[in-house]
C-alpha cells in the first residue's frame, strides 16, 4: 500500500530519527530534567516577573504536598479554570506529580459548560482565577468539588466561602511527598475537552506517554535541525494553556527545550508585537485568527515579527490568501500544520527544514503513520495518490480514548487507526493537504462541496476578512451552498459583487447561492470559526 512507502521519508533531516523514544517516565520527570539541566535559567516570565526552572519545579512540589497533605491521591481529577499564567504550569505538574488527572476548563465557559465539565469528570477539586470564582460557586452544589483554590494577581482579595483558600495560602512549604508509581501508558494526566464542533463535548484521554511522545516530536522536527540553540531562547506563549495546542506545542515542548516562556494571558495584537519588538523571540506559535489581526494591524511591516525563526500556525484551517498577504507583508515564513485533541495534539506540520507548498499542512511527524482511506462494504481501502478520502492516523499521540465513552471511543480508533473525520489528500511527495471535515462536505443536486474550497475563493477577494460556507436545507437541491462574510473595515462590495466574483473561479454548483454579512462570525475560545453554529441557526430558521 502507498502509506507503507511513507514517501515523505526522505524529507527528513539527517539528524532526527524516523520513530520516537521516549525515555521519561511522567510529564514530572519532564520538569525534574529541566529543572537539573537549566537551574537558575528563567523558565516563565510575566508581566516582569520571571520564576526559573529550579523555582518553577519547588512551587510545583510544594503545590503537589499541600494537596497530598487534603487527601488528593492518584486518578483524583482537578479541574484548571485560569487565563495563561505561571501558577497554570505550577497546577499541572503539581498534578501530575500526584499521578492526578487535570481538568482543562476554559475560562470562557458560561456556568453551564462549567458544570458539564466538572459533572462529567467528577472533578472533586479545582484551581481557578479569581474572576471566575463566582461562576464556579454557582455550579458548584451540582458538582462533586469538595475544595476550590483561587489565584489572584495582587490587588484587594475578594471574599471567600468556608473552605475556600487563596493559591499563597494553601502552599505548604515542603516537598515531602512519596513516590508515587505512574504507568505512561494506561495512566491519563489530562482530560481536554472537545470544543463540540461536532457534537457534545468529550473528555479526550491523554496519557503522559501520549504527551511525552508529542512533546519530543515536536521538539525534534523544530529545533533537531537547528544547528544552535540561540542565547536568546525565548517562546512567546500566548496561544491558551487549556487547550492542548497552546499546552503541548508551547508551553511543555518549551519547557523539554529550556526556553523562557513569555506568558500573555490572552491576546491582543497590540501587546503581542509590543512583546516581539521588545524581546526578539525565537518562536510563536499562532492561530489563524491571530495571523487575521496581525494581517490587519498597520505597523505589520516595522515590527520585529520579521526576526522570528520558527512561526507556525494550526488550530484550524489557514486560508492560502491569508498566508501569501502575511509573508508578504511580514517578511517571513509562516508554517502550517494539522493535528486534533486526539493527537495530543500534532500529527502533521512543516517543520523549518522542509521546503513548504502553499495550502499543505507539510508531513507527518517521527513515529506517526498517515494514510487516505474511503470506506467500502467490509472496511476501508487507501485512494489513489492524489484523490480526496479520510485521513486516518496511528502513532504514539493517539488518545486512550474519551472518558466514560466506550462506544465512541470505538467508533473512531479501529484496527489502532484514528478515524479524523477529516477529508484529505496527500500528493506523491508525501505532504498532506487538508480539504474539509467530513462532516461539513454539503451535497447540492448529488455533487460533493468542499466548504473550504469555497472559502479559499471568497478569501482571494481583496475585501474579505473572514469567510464560512456551509450548506443550507434545500428542497430541491438538498442543500444550497451559502457564505458568511466579514468583511474588512473600509471594504465595500455587496453580495451580488462576490456572488460574482467566485462564478469566475467556481463551477456554477459550487457558487454560493447567497452570501449574509456579519460583523463578526462565531469562534471558539482557541479562534476557530464554528462553522457548525451557523449551519445550525440556518437549520433553526429552515424548520421553524
Amino acid at each position: 500500500m502507498v502509506y507503507m512507502q511513507k514517501p515523505w521519508l526522505k524529507f527528513y533531516d539527517p539528524r532526527i530519527s524516523e520513530d520516537v523514544t521516549v525515555n521519561y517516565e511522567s510529564l514530572f520527570d519532564l520538569m525534574e530534567q529541566a529543572a537539573n539541566i537549566h537551574g537558575d535559567n528563567p523558565a516563565l516570565t510575566f508581566y516582569g516577573r520571571s520564576w526559573s526552572y529550579k523555582e518553577t519545579k519547588l512551587i510545583s512540589e510544594w503545590l503537589a504536598a499541600s494537596l497530598y497533605r487534603i487527601g488528593f491521591k492518584k486518578g483524583d481529577r482537578m479541574g484548571i479554570m485560569l487565563p495563561n499564567c505561571p501558577h497554570y504550569i505550577f497546577s499541572l505538574f503539581a498534578i501530575f506529580r500526584l499521578g492526578g488527572i487535570a481538568v482543562q476548563v476554559n475560562p470562557m465557559y458560561v456556568e453551564r459548560e462549567i458544570e458539564y465539565a466538572l459533572k462529567d469528570s467528577e472533578a472533586e477539586y479545582m484551581v481557578v482565577f479569581e474572576s471566575f470564582y463566582s461562576k464556579v460557586k454557582e455550579v458548584q452544589p451540582q458538582t462533586s468539588l469538595k475544595k476550590i483554590i483561587v489565584v489572584g494577581f495582587g490587588g484587594t482579595r475578594i471574599n471567600l466561602a468556608d473552605g475556600d483558600i487563596y493559591f499563597d495560602d494553601f502552599l505548604t512549604h515542603d516537598n515531602v511527598i512519596p513516590t508515587i508509581p505512574i504507568n505512561p501508558c494506561e495512566d491519563v494526566a489530562i482530560l481536554q475537552y472537545t470544543g463540540g464542533t461536532t457534537g457534545i463535548s468529550k473528555g479526550v484521554m491523554l496519557t503522559h506517554q501520549n504527551l511525552l511522545a508529542n512533546i519530543i516530536q515536536v521538539c525534534d522536527f523544530t529545533y533537531s535541525a537547528v544547528d544552535e540553540k540561540p542565547e536568546n531562547f525565548k517562546i512567546i506563549s500566548v496561544l491558551p494553556m487549556f487547550h492542548v495546542y497552546g499546552l503541548s506545542c508551547n508551553a511543555l515542548s518549551g519547557i523539554r527545550m529550556g526556553g523562557n516562556q513569555l506568558i500573555l494571558p490572552r491576546f491582543d495584537v497590540n501587546e503581542l508585537i509590543e512583546l516581539i519588538n521588545k524581546e526578539k523571540p525565537f518562536q510563536l506559535t499562532a492561530v489563524p485568527t491571530m495571523i487575521f489581526a496581525l494581517n490587519s494591524h498597520p505597523g505589520l511591516e516595522e515590527s520585529g515579527i520579521k526576526n522570528i525563526f520558527y512561526f507556525n500556525s494550526g488550530g484550524a484551517p489557514l486560508p492560502v490568501e491569508q498566508v501569501k498577504a502575511f509573508e508578504k507583508r511580514a517578511g517571513i515564513r509562516l508554517a502550517d500544520g494539522y493535528g486534533l485533541s486526539e493527537t495530543a495534539p500534532s500529527a502533521i506540520t512543516t517543520p523549518p527544514f522542509l521546503p513548504r507548498k502553499l495550502g499543505s499542512v507539510g508531513i507527518p511527524l517521527p513515529g506517526t503513520e498517515a494514510r487516505i482511506v474511503k470506506e467500502i462494504e467490509l472496511g476501508y481501502v487507501d485512494v489513489p495518490v492524489g484523490e480526496p478520502g479520510e485521513l486516518i492516523l496511528r502513532g504514539p499521540q493517539v488518545m486512550k480514548g474519551y472518558w466514560k465513552r466506550p462506544s465512541e471511543t470505538q467508533m473512531v480508533i479501529r484496527d489502532g487507526w484514528l478515524f479524523t473525520g477529516d477529508i484529505a489528500k496527500m500528493d506523491e511527495e508525501g505532504y498532506f493537504y487538508i480539504l474539509d471535515r467530513k462532516k461539513d462536505m454539503i451535497i447540492a443536486s448529488g455533487y460533493n462541496v468542499y466548504p473550504r474550497e469555497i472559502e479559499e475563493i471568497i478569501y482571494q477577494h481583496e475585501a474579505v476578512e473572514e469567510a464560512i460556507v456551509i450548506g443550507r436545507p434545500d428542497s430541491y437541491r438538498g442543500e444550497t451552498v451559502k457564505a458568511f462574510v466579514k468583511l474588512k473595515v473600509g471594504a465595500s462590495i455587496t453580495p451580488e459583487q462576490l456572488i460574482e466574483y467566485a462564478k469566475h473561479y467556481l463551477a456554477p454548483y459550487k457558487v454560493p447561492k447567497e452570501i449574509e454579512f456579519l460583523s463578526e462570525l462565531p469562534k471558539s475560545s482557541v479562534g476557530k470559526l464554528l462553522r457548525r453554529m451557523l449551519r445550525q441557526e440556518e437549520n433553526e430558521k429552515v424548520h421553524s
